[in-house]
């Protein structure tokens, strides 16, 4: 959208259409309503990636709507939260659509691919149980134009884990990291880069991690410094934040 909207700029400046056009182009349809749903259009030219579906509560048929009506054009859809059905019916309406049963995702890539993002965004995880939040946020970065790096089940339990891949954490230009049960993953990661850490807590552990209260409350708690936390199992939002530094 917002390579658009700078070739219908660079059409202005060079005579080759009126502003009157170019005016009316930009306008066409910023807000679409479904009755069930009203599709932001113009978030792709505020924020740089159209409106992202989230699933759950949706139906199928409301799903594919939503998603026919973004991709007719040419952003692509990114889906979160699908259950089976919703993703089966998503890759069987529109080739090219990529299910990922652990992200939990369903992604088209649109016509003209996202900004990239500057360096990579490393992806860690305490332990392997972490990784449909991990993946919904790797999936996510790769749709908004960043490159991914992954480091999975290297939680405290092992702490030589996560100390033999300092290479990979300081090379990183943001690290996500992804922790259920006790939560201090991303304080020892913080106290071993210098560039920003986005914590997420996940509803993984036993009874008195609460659902993932505990591992939320050590992170906003952690003693490194630059530590920034997001919701419980909201890889997506962690992604959304990486991704904003790396394109800033």
């Amino acid at each position: 959208m917002r390579e658009r909207a700078r070739e219908l700029l660079d059409a202005v400046a060079s005579g080759a259409l009126g502003a009157e056009d170019a005016l009316h182009r930009l306008a066409l349809d910023p807000l679409e309503s479904l009755g069930f749903a009203t599709i932001d259009h113009h978030r792709a030219l505020r924020q740089g990636y159209p409106e992202v579906i989230y699933a759950p509560g949706k139906s199928v048929e409301h799903c594919l709507a939503i998603a026919e009506r973004i991709a007719v054009r040419g952003d692509g859809f990114l889906a979160t939260r699908t259950s089976p059905e919703q993703r089966e019916a998503l890759a069987a309406a529109f080739p090219g659509c990529e299910p990922s049963e652990v992200a939990r995702t369903a992604y088209l890539a649109p016509r003209e691919p996202a900004p990239q993002g500057r360096g990579s965004v490393l992806v860690v995880t305490g332990g392997t149980s972490d990784l449909p939040v991990a993946e919904e946020a790797a999936v996510t970065l790769r749709a908004l134009g960043d490159c991914v790096e992954r480091l999975t089940d290297v939680g405290v339990a092992g702490i030589h884990r996560v100390l033999a891949a300092r290479d990979a954490l300081v090379r990183a230009t943001v690290v996500i990291v992804v922790a259920g049960m006790d939560g201090a993953l991303p304080s020892v990661v913080g106290g071993l880069v210098r560039g920003p850490v986005i914590a997420v807590p996940t509803s993984v552990g036993y009874g008195a991690s609460f659902g993932g209260v505990a591992p939320l409350l050590t992170m906003l708690n952690s003693c490194a410094a630059g530590v920034t936390v997001v919701n419980i199992d909201n890889g997506f939002g962690a992604a959304v934040a990486a991704s904003r530094i790396t394109h800033a």
